[in-house]
């Protein structure tokens, strides 16, 4: 069967129009603000083998490792009908324990294998470990929460009553843990609705014989993409700021190989895995690098299996790029991920000088409080990651107060963070002057200062407080962030990565880097 490429394209999108239905339905039923107010989730399809087909325009670093956690649910489960499995290790496909993924096999009707999978991933504000939010300053997996390999959380349609009582056991908001869940369960019994209603339309054949095109011609476009390219290996580095238990930076290194449409992208001589959790498992990775190659074609390349093809990506095991077990790895799914992008817009703007922005601000500014909420006689988990600015690109100004690269999630609004929480915002604003200078400037960062109305537990996960981020061709770096604790008139200033334990009235100020910026300042 011949698919044309308006065939093609229709399909593409109606495909991740499925997908875009499932994040409606996520969006408006979950509980928590961190996922109905954030939209801290990602929603996508796969073919009946596990691969990615198509995916909405979610967080992408969800959506480019969720492949290995569906991978790891059809390894080592046999889902039949009704079975929807649960999964966050990070070590089976997952990137960091607050990140919950679901998986549902979808059948047609007289056929013992599935058709395809719909699949979800949500950041559960609170997922039980040593510290409210479970993003705390951890040395090992075990502090950081509760870890799930593949199990069945649903099964023939009823739930895993004895799972969901484990997973609920370990978490300090439950209620809103659950009702998350349910959301979750919802999307994906919609996501199969609407595939099933498209395979009637069009036909099993017609629809399989699309997904299977869809990879194809990704994997075409990568490749063209990647033969516009002049051939050679481009080689860069970055790093960390520190780990949270010792000062001491933490390189990142890339080497770029581009030929004949291939591309092989290794890091070799990355630091060795480390005490804090900036790790980043093999899945986060490999989800950076198919954001920054995606970012890299000219043209709209469908966000599938296919785009990977050409690309190969080498990580040793055991480094801060590829950790193993039991590694803490909270922040390198929020962190980490970020500065993978940043190493490697920086090798292959010396491939594309045309296309690649300065880096942005390079960090997701995690912030998490949590403790009991007299007032409302609960506990509660709050958490948020803050934007920054863009960097600048070789054509226009970065964009200010702007969530990029890895995190795609929104502003929390101020009215229902303070109708929810024990919590005041005391101040929102552009952080002006933070933009690295240049013919093209990058965008500012954010000041963002809230007051804890209750003993709080308080759990910082920042980068870029000591390494700017960098400008490209003659731009200049954006402003280093920085944390604050400020207690009345006393300000002091926090680490980027730390746990504090704060009384009534305590305010936490968070002031995100800015972005670089791009080419020579003009004179004048």
């Amino acid at each position: 069967m011949a698919l044309d490429a308006v065939a093609l394209a229709v399909m593409n999108n109606r495909l991740a129009a499925v997908a875009e239905e499932m994040g409606v339905v996520l969006g408006q039923t979950a509980f928590s603000p961190n996922i109905k107010e954030r939209h801290d989730f990602s929603c996508a399809l796969f073919d009946g083998g596990g691969e990615l087909v198509a995916q909405a325009a979610h967080i992408p670093v969800h959506l480019g490792s969720t492949p290995l956690s569906v991978r790891a649910a059809i390894e080592r489960l046999r889902l039949e009908q009704g079975d929807i499995a649960a999964v966050n290790d990070p070590f089976a496909g997952g990137t960091h324990l607050p990140d919950l993924t679901l998986v549902a096999p979808i059948f047609l009707d007289g056929n013992s294998k599935p058709f395809a999978y719909a699949a979800n991933r949500a950041h559960h504000a609170d997922i039980g470990g040593m510290a409210p939010g479970s993003m705390a300053l951890a040395s090992e997996i075990y502090q950081e929460g509760f870890r799930l390999p593949p199990v069945k959380i649903v099964a023939a349609g009823e739930p895993n009553r004895d799972v969901m009582a484990l997973f609920l056991a370990n978490t300090r908001v439950p209620e809103e843990r659950q009702g998350d869940l349910r959301a979750q369960i919802a999307a994906l019994a919609v996501g199969a609705d609407r595939l099933k209603a498209l395979v009637a339309g069009q036909g099993r054949a017609h629809v399989a014989e699309a997904m299977a095109a869809l990879k194809d011609y990704s994997a075409r476009l990568m490749r063209a993409a990647l033969r516009r390219l002049r051939p050679g290996t481009y080689r860069a580095n970055d790093f960390l700021d520190d780990d949270g238990f010792t000062d001491d930076p933490i390189v990142l290194k890339v080497a770029v190989t581009i030929g004949g449409g291939r591309a092989k992208v290794d890091f070799t001589g990355s630091a060795q895995q480390v005490r804090g959790s900036v790790n980043a498992n093999y899945a986060v990775t490999l989800s950076a690098t198919f954001y920054a190659m995606k970012c890299l074609a000219a043209e709209a390349v469908p966000a599938n299996a296919g785009l990977m093809r050409p690309i190969q990506v080498y990580a040793p095991p055991g480094s801060v790029l590829n950790a193993l077990p039991p590694a803490a790895v909270a922040g390198g799914n929020v962190e980490t991920s970020q500065r993978i992008v940043d190493v490697l817009f920086r090798a292959l703007a010396k491939a594309a000088p045309d296309r690649i922005p300065a880096a942005s601000s390079g960090s997701m500014s995690n912030l998490t409080m949590g403790g009991y909420d007299p007032a409302r006689r609960r506990y509660f988990s709050y958490y948020e990651t803050i934007a920054g600015g863009a960097g600048a690109s070789p054509n226009a100004d970065g964009a200010s107060g702007i969530h990029t690269h890895m995190t795609n999630t929104l502003n929390t609004p101020i009215e229902a963070l303070e109708a929810y929480y024990p919590i005041r915002v005391t101040e929102y604003r552009i952080r002006n002057g933070s933009g690295g200078p240049g013919k093209h400037r990058g965008g500012d960062g954010l000041v963002r200062e809230i007051e804890a109305l209750c003993d709080a537990n308080v759990s910082l996960l920042t980068e870029r407080r000591k390494h700017s981020p960098y400008g490209l061709a003659g731009g200049g770096p954006g402003a280093p962030g920085a944390n604050f604790l400020v207690r009345g008139a006393k300000r002091s200033r926090l680490p980027g990565k730390t746990n504090v334990q704060v009384p009534p009235g305590t305010r936490i100020r968070i002031e995100t880097p800015g972005g670089g910026g791009w080419g020579q300042p003009r004179r004048g």
